[in-house]
């Protein structure tokens, strides 16, 4: 793949000194900003071509020959990709871009990466009061654009706080009211994390019941598996669940970070894709966001301690179980077979507080103790962030052919995917063990997920859209985050740009807190 970038770059050179010729015997129209003689790659799926970009007033104002434009700054893209700023439709990034600190909210470890819009709100942790958080996001300024989900999690904690019940026909709604508030503030769909208390205490029902409040204007249903793996119904049982709550609530379905994860289903990311393309020649509209890695990243709490410990209680429950004698044969038997299930506690590494940097076997010693007695003294004192060792290549890649699967990063502290998802993805799976083309990789991260989530005049290199452009060099773009040192930042993007603002220059942050909050349009059903 390397003789083919060579080749453009040298391509690109000879283009780029004829555009300069060019430009300085016409000038004519004066704008803001142009990139010559870039290898152009749009986001729609194209082929790559050679060629210019202005931009002026935040837009794209002309893709071809800019030869006959003056232009108040010129970038030499020679050698270069120029590609639509990639979206990022999975992210734990709201903490980052409403901090009280401006470095936070610049979001570097998106911008060098080339992504210039996130999706927050994910796994059902989405704000049903939308606008209020619009307005904030506009008041405090962040270097990247960012839409949001309204959330199951959110919607049934407010009127059901941690209670493992069924709701009323009163307690349902008044979420389906919430849910429809956020939808007619601008969020982009209804998302829901089944698998995390106390959305895991939820009935298919209830969800079908809030998911037709998304559909009604125009949303998608957005979902973290109520089971990836073999935790309570299983991944197959979960993606059904899944389908149903599509099919009879009447919207799109997108899976978020789509995976096999755990022992006991490696292999099955074929019966997954089947059920998933069934459905999709059925008529039903599904797709799917992965990140490129073979450790997913939570909570010690969330990945070992049983969902059943937080019931009535959330946080305080649990951590009451978990001191009660009368519970410790049963509370140990299912912890030992969480560890089990994800590769056994050498699989599991550390990623934040005493023990970071640990497995847990390696902790367990260090406390003298077992690792299923570890894993509760950290859940005790505070918890931990961790990174799970239980994906096989075979699935990721299984996953990462379809066309339906976008990029994403689950972008969350402590796992080299919230530094370098994307990074990876094309370093990986595109230069050095090709599995995709540069065109694939691009159209999955930009064009066709704007498509999936309504995001309006962005994610296409096109006349008239958003500026939000990224300019990398395909030889060295590449993550530098490892999961023992998971804050570094990514390297080989020479120009990320933001509404047509330079954030990253010379791949060099320029501070700009360039980002728009968006709202999405809903159809109907917001009188």
């Amino acid at each position: 793949m390397t003789h083919v970038w060579t080749t453009l770059a040298r391509l690109a050179a000879v283009c780029a000194a004829a555009v300069v010729g060019a430009a300085s015997a016409q000038t004519s129209r004066q704008v803001d900003l142009v990139i010559t003689g870039g290898v152009i790659i749009d986001g729609t799926g194209a082929s790559r071509r050679i060629g210019d970009l202005a931009i002026d007033d935040g837009r794209i104002v002309l893709i071809g020959d800019a030869s006959g434009l003056r232009a108040r700054r010129a970038i030499d893209a020679s050698g270069l990709v120029v590609a639509p700023g990639f979206i990022d439709p999975h992210t734990h990034s709201l903490t980052d871009v409403t901090s009280a600190d401006e470095r936070r909210r610049r979001a570097l470890n998106h911008l060098t990466q080339g992504v210039t819009t996130i999706l927050v709100g994910n796994d059902g942790d989405g704000a049903f009061n939308v606008a209020a958080q619009r307005n904030e996001l506009e008041r405090l300024g962040m270097g990247v654009n960012v839409g949001t989900f309204v959330g199951f999690g959110s919607v049934r904690e407010a009127v059901l706080g941690q209670a493992a019940r069924a709701p009323t026909a009163q307690d349902l709604d008044q979420m389906r009211a919430l849910v429809a508030r956020g939808m007619c503030e601008g969020a982009v769909g209804f998302s829901a994390g089944l698998y995390y208390a106390p959305q895991s205490f939820s009935r298919t029902d209830e969800v079908i019941a809030l998911a037709r409040e998304a559909a009604r204007r125009g949303g998608l249903y957005e979902t973290h598996l109520r089971d990836e793996s073999s935790d309570n119904v299983g991944l197959i049982a979960a993606v059904e669940e899944a389908l149903r709550i599509g099919r009879e609530a009447g919207l799109p379905v997108h899976f978020a970070h789509i995976k096999a994860q755990g022992v006991d289903v490696h292999g099955r990311s074929g019966e997954v894709i089947a059920l998933i393309e069934a459905a999709q020649a059925a008529g039903q509209r599904v797709t799917a966001d992965q990140y490129p890695w073979r450790a997913s990243g939570t909570r010690v709490s969330n990945a070992l301690i049983p969902r059943w410990t937080q019931e009535d209680g959330g946080q305080a429950a649990m951590r009451r179980r978990l001191n009660d004698p009368s519970l410790a044969e049963r509370l140990d038997a299912e912890i030992e077979d969480n560890i089990r299930r994800r590769g056994g506690p050498d699989s599991l590494l550390l990623t934040s507080g005493d023990y970071r940097g640990q497995r847990l076997g390696q902790a367990a010693q260090a406390m003298g103790v077992g690792p299923v007695e570890a894993a509760r003294r950290i859940a005790l004192g505070g918890d931990a962030r961790l990174a799970s060792f239980n994906m096989r290549e075979d699935d990721i890649r299984n996953f990462m052919r379809r066309e339906w699967v976008v990029t994403s990063s689950d972008a969350t502290p402590g796992h080299p995917r919230r530094y370098g998802s994307f990074a990876t993805k094309f370093a990986l799976y595109v230069r050095d063990e090709p599995l995709l083309s540069a065109e694939q990789f691009v159209h999955r991260s930009s064009g066709l997920t704007a498509e999936i989530f309504g995001i309006e005049n962005r994610g296409l290199l096109r006349e008239g859209y958003a500026a939000d452009i990224v300019v990398f060099d395909p030889r060295r773009y590449a993550a530098r985050a490892t999961y023992e040192e998971p804050d570094l930042y990514s390297e080989g993007v020479h120009y990320t740009i933001v509404n047509g603002e330079i954030a990253i220059d010379r791949a060099t942050a320029t501070g700009a807190l360039a980002g728009q909050a968006l709202a999405h349009t809903p159809t109907e059903g917001c009188g």
